[in-house]
Parts: structure tokens; C-alpha cells; sequence
């Protein structure tokens, strides 16, 4: 079924190609307004015609069309520890995020705009220690399960795994492993591109859950590896 969903238009990639080039506080407090209308009001109306496709295939994850706190990720940049003072992100981030996931660490589906690109992400990024271990674990226990669900069709026609890998093996696993490759990624994510245009349709949230849905082998193995429910 078609979602009549006009989640996005073209104020919104406008917004964050202007932010690009006046990334400071004193016009961003300009253009809030602008801010609020054109970016935070469309996300959040996706955020809530995603609750529904999530709840088919995913019910463990959350789709929280809240300002603060929910699937919406802040604007504001941390520059605390950073070289880079800019104030704010020039993206949009999405996080449908794993009900038990604290942070962004956490298995989720992702959704990034930029000027430059539009991207589907799957997967867990930069994991911690634990979870990590656990994962690497799993594939190298089960490398026909994890063969079966980063090679199955669907989702390898629609996502490509992607991030940084170790130079070296892991401690504690044979570098001779089948799955080596692999198990040095510090990462398990995969990428789906989208075009600016897709932003514009009215089917993007059919689109969308469609490519996730895609992933349910790939997300069901990193549940499992970890340890919670999918």
C-alpha cells in the first residue's frame, strides 16, 4: 500500500546548503524560523508515517517523532574535543533506533540528507568493546549464517557494507578465518543511495521501508550477536 507521505521538499535541502555556507550562531538564529518550518516540521512528519512499516518488520525498533530525544538527531555539533568549532551539522540525521540502544552506537536504521548525498543506513556504527567482540564472535562461530544474511540477495542488491576495518586481525582470531575481512571491521553497516529527487516524492516512505525491510536477515544476525531481541 502507497503512503500518501509528502515528508520532504526542497526548502529543507535549500535550509542545510545555506547553513553550509553561513555556519554560525548568529545566522542560525536568523533563519530558526526557517529552521523549524523547513527541516524539524517534514522530519518529524516522516518520522511518525514510519512508525506504521517499522512496527511490520521491525517492532523492536522505535520511530519517536519528538523534537528532543527521539529519532531526530541534533543539529548542534559537539565542539568540546573537536578541531572543527562550526556550531552545526549541515545534515539531517535519522535514527530508528533499537528499543534497548542507548545512543548511536546502538543497531538502528538510519536515514542521512545532506546537499551532497542521500543515504539509507543499516547496522550498528563504531559498536562498543563488548558488543563488538560479540558480533565478531558470532561471525566467526556462524560464518555460513553470517554468509547467508550479508549475501542474500535482497539485501546485498540494496546495500553495500561499508567503514573502517583494522589493518591487522583482531586479537584472538585466526588470521587465517574464511570471514578475516570481515572480522576486522570496526563497523557493520550497510549503505543504500537514494537521489535528492527521491526527497520529493510522495512515495518516499514506501521507498524507504522497503530497502530496510530488505535488511531483516542482515539486523536479526547483529541482534542476535548482541544479545537482543529482533
Amino acid at each position: 500500500m502507497t503512503r500518501n507521505s509528502h515528508a520532504f521538499g526542497k526548502p529543507l535541502v535549500d535550509f542545510l546548503d545555506d547553513l553550509a555556507d553561513n555556519n554560525d550562531r548568529e545566522w542560525f538564529a536568523e533563519n530558526k524560523a526557517r529552521y523549524e518550518r523547513d527541516v524539524v516540521a517534514p522530519c518529524l512528519d516522516f518520522i511518525a508515517d514510519m512508525a506504521g512499516p517499522l512496527e511490520e518488520f521491525a517492532p523492536r525498533f522505535r520511530a519517536v517523532a519528538k523534537r528532543t530525544g527521539g529519532s531526530l538527531m541534533r543539529i548542534y555539533r559537539d565542539t568540546r574535543f573537536a578541531r572543527d568549532k562550526r556550531p552545526y551539522k549541515t545534515n539531517v540525521g535519522i535514527q530508528f533506533r533499537h528499543e534497548l540502544g542507548k545512543d548511536v552506537h546502538a543497531p538502528g536504521y538510519y536515514f542521512h540528507i545532506d546537499p551532497q548525498e542521500v543515504f539509507l543506513g543499516v547496522g550498528t556504527w563504531k559498536p562498543a568493546a563488548p558488543a563488538l567482540a560479540s558480533i565478531r564472535g558470532r561471525i566467526a562461530d556462524k560464518p555460513d549464517d553470517w554468509l547467508a544474511c550479508s549475501d542474500e540477495p535482497a539485501f546485498a542488491r540494496a546495500f553495500a557494507l561499508t567503514g573502517e576495518s583494522l589493518v591487522r586481525p583482531p586479537r584472538g582470531f585466526d588470521p587465517g578465518h574464511p570471514m578475516i575481512d570481515d572480522l576486522k571491521r570496526k563497523s557493520f553497516l550497510g549503505i543504500h543511495y537514494l537521489e535528492h529527487g527521491d526527497l520529493f516524492d510522495a512515495g518516499i516512505v514506501d521507498r524507504v521501508a522497503k530497502a530496510y525491510r530488505a535488511a531483516t536477515p542482515y539486523m536479526r544476525f547483529l541482534c542476535r550477536a548482541i544479545g537482543v531481541p529482533f
